[in-house]
């Protein structure tokens, strides 16, 4: 991760480096270990507020969608800023940075999680907020295109603080929406399952953020630069 972070856009062998899908997943294989263990245990705390089971419910309902907007703010800025790293195309990064986060945020918060559910043999609710709170999800994702854009033009230094702070803070929320998700939209004794959950939720943070917040944007940045040349 070190050497992708550290390079710019029109730095010598930029987009040339040798780190792989798989090396950068288990490069941020600590980031999501530790971020899902953290979702978790703030979930057990909140398992323990004076409240009844159907205020419970209710108030993991609101966090999850708190959760998940703050993730697509997140996960636009991710996106957009690696873009920009590598490629200047203003069109292609709009539509890098609307299209990706959209579909990475729902895999890692709702589809995930809820397929998670259905292999527990629950009677797991699919919600999807794109389609139920349109109203909602665009200004989180179009400020988050914004931020990473403002972002991209500052030095490495600022660069670097995302790459290291936002990324942790990206992950952690991501952990946190998809779990909120699970107790939810049908696992209310999320507890009895912590082991299978506990692993199944690094797979399910881990892989979509890795490949939203680098992987995808730094793709197509590629691709754009062959085509051009």
């Amino acid at each position: 991760m070190d050497e992708m972070h550290h390079t710019g856009p029109h730095e010598h062998g930029a987009l040339e480096h040798h780190h792989s899908v798989l090396s950068e997943i288990f490069c941020h294989l600590p980031y999501a270990i530790f971020s899902v263990a953290l979702s978790m245990v703030f979930m057990s705390l909140l398992a323990f507020l004076p409240t009844g089971e159907q205020q419970y419910g209710e108030a993991c309902y609101r966090l999850f969608h708190n959760f998940h907007f703050l993730h697509i703010l997140f996960a636009a800025t991710g996106t957009m800023l690696t873009f920009r790293r590598y490629s200047k195309n203003l069109i292609l990064g709009i539509v890098v940075g609307f299209l990706v986060p959209l579909l990475f945020c729902t895999f890692s918060d709702a589809v995930l999680p809820y397929l998670g559910g259905r292999m527990l043999q629950l009677d797991m609710h699919f919600h999807w907020c794109l389609f139920s709170h349109l109203d909602i999800v665009l200004p989180f994702l179009l400020v988050g295109m914004l931020n990473g854009w403002v972002m991209s033009m500052h030095g490495k230094t600022l660069q670097m603080f995302y790459s290291v702070g936002f990324h942790v803070m990206h992950i952690f929320i991501s952990a946190m929406a998809s779990l909120v998700y699970l107790v939810s939209f049908g696992l209310s004794d999320w507890y009895s399952y912590m082991g299978i959950i506990f692993l199944f939720k690094i797979v399910a943070v881990l892989i979509p953020c890795t490949l939203s917040d680098i992987v995808v944007p730094m793709l197509f940045a590629r691709l754009n630069k062959d085509a051009a040349e």
